[in-house]
């Protein structure tokens, strides 16, 4: 499933400070990582927000939210915003707020050490 370029260029704008971001292809869509951990990210034209387990049930109160339950099963703290959650820049910025909070209150992820040529071998 494509995702939405135009709610793709309104996240990079929010996240255009936080330091260090990436992108990465995931989930059908497209993730915004912050510090290597997955924050929000887009599929289709709804936005995958990382709210967190101490957030996630007041969350899934919030106007046109939803569980992410892209595996069939919902997945603790994140949830789904239906595109109409997501007209305002208040709104989306509501979201990508609530993500970075949570990304930024987990330890950053480090490498993990690839093995040495003879570690391989053994």
């Amino acid at each position: 499933m494509p995702y939405s370029e135009t709610l793709a260029e309104r996240v990079r704008r929010l996240l255009a400070r936080q330091r260090p971001v990436s992108e990465r292809r995931m989930f059908g869509g497209l993730a915004f990582m912050v510090r290597g951990h997955m924050c929000c990210g887009i599929q289709g034209e709804r936005l995958m927000a990382r709210v967190g387990p101490e957030l996630y049930d007041k969350a899934l109160r919030w106007p046109h939210a939803r569980p992410m339950d892209f595996t069939g099963k919902p997945i603790r703290g994140f949830v789904y915003v239906q595109p109409a959650g997501l007209k305002t820049a208040a709104q989306l910025r509501r979201w990508v707020s609530a993500s970075v909070a949570y990304v930024r209150s987990v330890p950053p992820k480090t490498r993990l050490a690839r093995p040495s040529a003879s570690r391989k071998r053994a």
